[in-house]
């Protein structure tokens, strides 16, 4: 009560004051007006009075001019801004005691002064503003309104739209432009996007420069809070993906060193085709420049399958070791049978000792790039060395023929001491054509399906990206890739083949192969009618002559020994294309052709290009392959279990809380079972069908198969910290199905705990910003960055390290003089014809013409 009073004290005493007006408190108010039907905005009252008012501009302010909220009234003075040619901005502002706004001023881009007297600021102390109070209805209306201002007014449309104000781009222009540039669309295509919507270029009401500041807003946003946003949608991919699993490597600060990812389909396309698997690693895709690893292999359409994917800080052994170890984790233990990649030391050592029983081969293109650098001008378009060099790379077939070829192209182009060829010739064993007979490489010499898999990405990665983008538009590529996959599968089940000679070979490999394998063998067949076949030992050894032998090059090879055994199951040729590729070469298809055989031997049916690729079971269970037929005569027991476990798997995949239930009740069913089947009468289905086709099998498999516990770990090497989120690799014998041994329903709750525990520890790489403008140019690879720059030939002797003015085979030839530089008019040495002030000779010369005919014309 005394506050109360002392206070009314006050306001009396402040009263009384002479010239004195109190202000009015006013209390909380909403910072907007609510709408009325029956009220008349700003806008609508200027272009219905435009006619009456006879001014040059529609919206003209005024005080007392009333709006809902300060945004109205914002845009109302914008555009009166427009259509005079200035700009604006907003300016002071006042908040009551309440908290509650209740003045607001804008005023022109040119008020004010600027911070340093000599610099590019165009501020000049403009006093053109309109300042805005509260109404008693919870509106505003103009208080004061000043329009002169001090500088000069801009006309057309470009000028105008370099003010802030009028370069407004709405919140759907901006979540179009954010998809665009997720996508790796260029600011230029962006631009033009968005012109479309507006009908033309001119009517885009924001510039080009100022769509380019957004975009780089947009990036730095995605590169915020990096790790976080990755783990996040790596959590998503979890959920949707049970068979999704990661691996993160970390150093001492816990930085992302390495981080590796795959997912269920990969896990199984490698289980199907991971026989053969290009690795190469590309460049400038991301905001940490770090490389980029791909696993990639073939499938039975003889597409590209994406198996995993990598980022990597350093390219060193150690680093390889552990991507290489953790891919073979993650599928499951198996390794590959070839492995292809650059010739980086670093990537052959680690290969070494991960995959010691694998064939490691060189990319072939990686090998032979640097031919122009180093050969010069043995090496060009018109050369004969060149066409001779290619055909020696890609044509010779065996050891004998690529030695003494490559012996008599050094001898007669006198190359016998060029580093460059001496280099590739010792390690010819890593990338030549003949030393790849008998080693299934899925006919690859090249990585090029990585190359080709990195080009793809890049049209989906924009330069310099944040890695939780990275990951997605790695998906979207990855999706694409499976949507390709599907066609080629409905192709192959729906679709009818072309026959292109109609024999009973090719209707049968119609049947067996998949579209796409079956067109290669269609093209290879067509090759065969080329060749005939001379018999040495009837249904044992074949001469397959070309028909125009006489009239090929003397390299190129064409007779063919092919053999055959196993009373005729068995075709062996000089050429070896059934060891590298798995498909029957022409000369062999020729001679079944010439024994007149209805059906391609199945030791010549390569079941990963058959349409039953993807049916592959463990070694105790083939029998129930599609491709095997259905059982020989199937025991009750055996019946009973079969349609027993047939619905159980129906029930179990109904929703996920059936299958955890289902999938650990068998698995405890087959541990505890294992004592009771340990056991065997031989009335099983498997037992009969060995006796009965007296086929000797090897030691029986054991069905019990532990199952190692899975939990997020820790693990430590030298310099580097493992955060692992993955089943571990199942220690049960090649007996197990993919997915049913290493299985555990402990798994996901495991691998939750530690992505909520770990992401918060995680730290992005250092970012490495180069200079210049974001590029997705292919940069070097390590093992290039040390060499010299390209070397630079003579052009008297062709050699290296000098010139042709200090060639030593130049002799005494005199250096030629310089010729005088010549006006191109008068010809007379010491000006220019651009300073000659005589006429053209040219011209003179047909005046004087002209004047000779005259005069003796008169």
């Amino acid at each position: 009560e005394k506050k109360s009073t002392r206070a009314e004290n006050i306001y009396v005493t402040m009263d009384d004051k002479v010239g004195w007006v109190s202000r009015k408190r006013r209390d909380v108010m909403p910072d907007e007006r609510s709408t009325s039907a029956d009220r008349v905005i700003a806008l609508e009252k200027a272009l219905t009075g435009f006619a009456d008012n006879h001014s040059e501009t529609v919206v003209i302010p005024s005080v007392g001019l009333t709006f809902d909220s300060i945004n109205e009234a914002y845009e109302f003075y914008n555009l009166y801004s427009w259509e005079t040619g200035f700009g604006v901005r907003y300016a002071k502002s006042r908040s009551n005691v309440k908290g509650t706004k209740c003045m607001q001023e804008f005023v022109c881009c040119y008020s004010g002064k600027p911070k340093e007297a000599n610099s590019k600021s165009s501020r000049c102390q403009c006093q053109a503003m309109i300042r805005l109070l509260r109404t008693d209805d919870e509106g505003w209306y103009i208080n004061e309104f000043r329009s002169n201002h001090n500088h000069h007014m801009l006309n057309t449309c470009a000028e105008k739209l370099r003010f802030p104000s009028h370069r407004h781009i709405d919140k759907y222009t901006r979540e179009l432009v954010s998809q665009l540039r997720q996508n790796n669309v260029n600011v230029s295509k962006v631009y033009s996007i968005i012109a479309t919507f507006f009908g033309r270029v001119e009517n885009v009401p924001f510039t080009k420069r100022c769509l380019r500041t957004l975009c780089g807003k947009l990036s730095r946003e995605q590169a915020d809070d990096d790790v976080r946003n990755t783990m996040a949608i790596f959590s998503e991919m979890k959920a949707q993906d049970g068979e999704f699993t990661y691996n993160v490597q970390v150093d001492d600060e816990s930085r992302i060193r390495t981080h590796m990812w795959t997912n269920g389909r990969s896990k199984t396309q490698f289980h199907h085709f991971g026989d053969v698997v290009t690795f190469d690693t590309t460049y400038k895709t991301n905001l940490y420049d770090m490389p980029f690893g791909l696993f990639v292999g073939v499938n039975n359409h003889f597409q590209s399958v994406l198996y995993a994917g990598v980022l990597m800080r350093d390219e060193t052994e150690d680093t390889f070791k552990w991507i290489f170890d953790e891919f073979m984790k993650m599928m499951g233990g198996k390794k590959p049978i070839t492995i292809l990649t650059d010739q980086a030391r670093a990537m052959e050592k680690a290969i070494e000792d991960v995959y010691p029983n694998s064939t490691h081969r060189w990319c072939k293109w990686h090998v032979l790039k640097k031919a122009k650098e180093n050969l010069g001008a043995h090496y060009t378009k018109k050369s004969d060395f060149r066409a001779e060099f290619h055909k020696l790379v890609h044509e010779m077939l065996t050891i004998d023929e690529f030695e003494d070829g490559w012996a008599a192209l050094l001898d007669k182009y006198s190359l016998k001491n060029n580093p460059y060829l001496t280099q590739i010739y010792e390690t010819r064993l890593k990338w030549a054509k003949p030393y790849f007979a008998g080693k299934f490489c899925a006919r690859q010499t090249s990585t090029g399906r990585s190359e080709t898999a990195n080009h793809m990405l890049k049209q989906y990665v924009p330069p310099s990206c944040s890695m939780n983008l990275f990951v997605k538009q790695y998906n979207k590529l990855q999706f694409d890739r499976e949507q390709e996959e599907g066609f080629q599968e409905k192709r192959t089940r729906l679709s009818r083949a072309v026959l292109k000679v109609n024999t009973a070979l090719e209707v049968h490999a119609s049947k067996i192969y998949t579209r796409k394998m079956f067109e290669i063998l269609g093209e290879i067949l067509y090759e065969s009618g080329r060749y005939d076949v001379e018999e040495i030992i009837a249904k044992q050894k074949y001469i397959v002559t070309h028909q125009k032998a006489e009239h090929r090059e003397k390299w190129f090879k064409c007779r063919f020994e092919v053999n055959v055994t196993d009373n005729l199951g068995y075709f062996s040729c000089i050429c070896g294309l059934f060891e590298h590729m798995g498909m029957v070469c022409c000369h062999s298809l020729q001679v079944m052709v010439f024994l007149r055989l209805k059906q391609i031997p199945p030791r010549h049916i390569l079941k990963r290009w058959s349409i039953h690729g993807r049916d592959n079971l463990p070694g105790h269970l083939k029998h129930y392959q599609q491709d095997m037929g259905p059982p020989d005569a199937p025991t009750f027991r055996h019946s009973a279990l079969y349609i027993t476990a047939l619905e159980v798997a129906n029930m179990g995949d109904r929703n996920p809380a059936a299958f955890e239930f289902m999938m650990s009740g068998l698995v405890e069913l087959r541990t505890r079972g294992g004592e009771v089947c340990a056991f065997n009468d031989g009335l099983g289905v498997v037992e009969q069908q060995v006796s009965n086709n007296a086929v000797a099998v090897g030691p029986k498999l054991n069905t019990i198969s532990s199952v190692r516990s899975v939990e997020g770990n820790r693990t430590k090497s030298r310099d580097a910290t493992s955060v692992s989120v993955h089943p571990p690799m199942s220690q049960a014998s090649e007996a197990s199905c993919p997915n049913g041994d290493g299985y555990n329903s402990e798994f996901s709750e495991a691998a939750s705990r530690l992505m909520t525990n770990t992401e918060e520890e995680l730290l992005a790489p250092e970012r490495n910003k180069k200079r210049g403008r974001p590029t997705t140019s292919r940069d070097k690879a390590p093992y290039e960055k040390d060499s010299a720059k390209r070397s630079r030939f003579c052009s008297v002797c062709r050699g290296k390290g000098h010139k042709s003015s200090t060639c030593p085979d130049r002799g005494d030839v005199p250096k030629k003089e310089r010729k005088v530089a010549t006006c191109g008019k008068c010809g007379v040495p010491g000006h220019r014809r651009t300073t000659c002030s005589k006429p053209l000779m040219s011209t003179m010369f047909r005046v004087l013409m002209v004047h000779s005919m005259h005069l003796s014309h008169v």
